[in-house]
């Protein structure tokens, strides 16, 4: 059964590095599962740095943009898994659902359940980044607020099942939960 370790924070908050510092401290063959899709030009210089950050660490680096539990399911052979970053991923089942109101809360904790539970078939450990996006002022359109309460739920819904929780600040980790 994988050790699972979720890693939030806010936005630039270091929570990336800390996690891929973490995840290199562990022996064994590690995969990246990236969630981010290219949107624009920016985008794209930014996916650059993170993989390049990577380069020559031993990373495998596997694009998912939906399908986290699915993936998981199927890939084998790696003693560590990184997803980066849970936030991303509410962000892409959204698109992927338009603004279909089955992809609610309740959805979402089931797929959060079945990614956990695919997680536990597995050996090793697997991190999972994520934002902490309930810290800021309530969003003034109704998709930015159910983006916000989606991405709440996932949170809750992982954290509970994290064997550690860590909360990244300007670049310092704080353990919430776990040993």
């Amino acid at each position: 059964m994988a050790e699972i370790i979720l890693i939030t924070g806010g936005a630039r908050s270091g929570k990336s590095r800390y996690a891929q510092t973490r995840a290199e401290a562990l022996p064994g063959v590690r995969a990246y599962i990236a969630t981010c899709p290219v949107l624009d030009s920016e985008m794209g210089d930014r996916i650059k740095r993170h993989q390049k950050d990577r380069h020559g660490l031993g990373w495998q680096t596997i694009e998912e943009t939906v399908d986290l539990a699915g993936l998981l399911a199927t890939e084998d052979g790696f003693d560590l898994v990184l997803i980066d970053c849970l936030t991303l991923w509410i962000n892409n089942l959204l698109y992927t659902e338009g603004t279909i109101p089955s992809l609610n809360e309740d959805r979402i904790s089931t797929l959060c359940h079945e990614l956990i539970a695919v997680c536990r078939q597995r050996t090793g450990t697997v991190i999972m980044v994520t934002n902490e996006v309930g810290s800021g002022i309530v969003p003034e359109n109704q998709v930015a607020r159910r983006y916000r309460d989606l991405v709440g739920r996932c949170n809750q819904v992982i954290a509970a099942a994290a064997d550690e929780l860590v909360l990244v600040v300007c670049g310092q980790s704080l353990k919430i939960k776990g040993e």
